[in-house]
């Protein structure tokens, strides 16, 4: 059964664009049929998906607005996944959507016929409560939220769980929190541990075994148009995402089927 998850935080620079990158990457190196969708303008999830987004003549815009069709859109990534890929074009949909049946609706209706398709939809949304972020938490059937283990994080996350509540109330009845990763992390300092406590305490069940550990891998692989998995295989970055799949895929194994 598909699964879409809306890798999103209002708070920018807590590594959900390299989450979303490199979990796919790590999904599909596991035989998982994957989907990256970028819905932000800056078109980072694309080019971290060894997708020049500056040759893109369709993109993730054209397909919200109705002028093409999937097929001209949708394009095969190097590291083994599909990318429906964005540019700055995307930045116009937030006054084009405006005046379009269903705006919210524009990418879960783009999808769904696609759906069965994947294991594994990813949506990059932007560091923002925007239209296109409205449409990726319309689409999800749950949040997998990054963060980062520091003080002004916690507050974020608050404001998000209050997002999350409204869209489920107004427009997505089904969504939920699959879970909370704790990005960026130094098991040196105090702060981060304090907050990884707090976390757990606050959201039972909700926050992913694994953590993602400070690495500089990760940081060096969208300059190379890639994920770490392919830039640096034994990288600790690479292997903490390799875990964070690993343990998705184990939530949702079908009962009885073996590992």
């Amino acid at each position: 059964m598909t699964r879409i998850f809306a890798v999103t935080n209002q708070k920018g620079g807590v590594g959900k664009t390299t989450t979303a990158v490199n979990l796919a990457a790590s999904l599909a190196s596991l035989q998982q049929r994957v989907l990256l969708v970028d819905l932000d303008p800056q078109g980072n999830a694309t080019m971290g998906s060894g997708i020049d987004k500056r040759q893109l003549v369709n993109t993730v815009y054209q397909l919200l607005v109705g002028a093409a069709d999937w097929s001209s859109v949708c394009v095969a990534s190097p590291n083994g996944y599909h990318v429906l890929p964005a540019n700055r074009e995307l930045a116009g949909a937030e006054i084009d959507l405006v005046d379009l049946d269903r705006r919210e609706h524009r990418l879960a209706d783009a999808i769904k016929p696609h759906r069965d398709d994947y294991d594994f939809v990813l949506i990059d949304c932007p560091p923002s409560l925007s239209l296109l972020t409205i449409n990726g938490l319309c689409t999800a059937d749950a949040m997998l939220i990054p963060m980062q283990c520091e003080y002004f994080a916690l507050e974020g996350l608050s404001d998000l769980v209050d997002t999350l509540r409204r869209i489920r109330k107004s427009l997505n009845p089904v969504i939920d929190i699959e879970g909370i990763l704790r990005t960026m992390f130094d098991p040196r300092s105090t702060l981060s541990r304090q907050v990884a406590e707090q976390l757990a305490r606050h959201f039972p069940g909700k926050v992913f075994e694994t953590v993602i550990p400070r690495n500089i891998r990760l940081a060096e692989a969208p300059s190379h148009g890639t994920a770490a998995l392919q830039y640096d295989r034994n990288s600790s970055g690479t292997r903490a995402y390799l875990a964070l799949a690993d343990e998705l895929i184990a939530r949702h194994r079908p009962a009885g089927v073996a590992a």
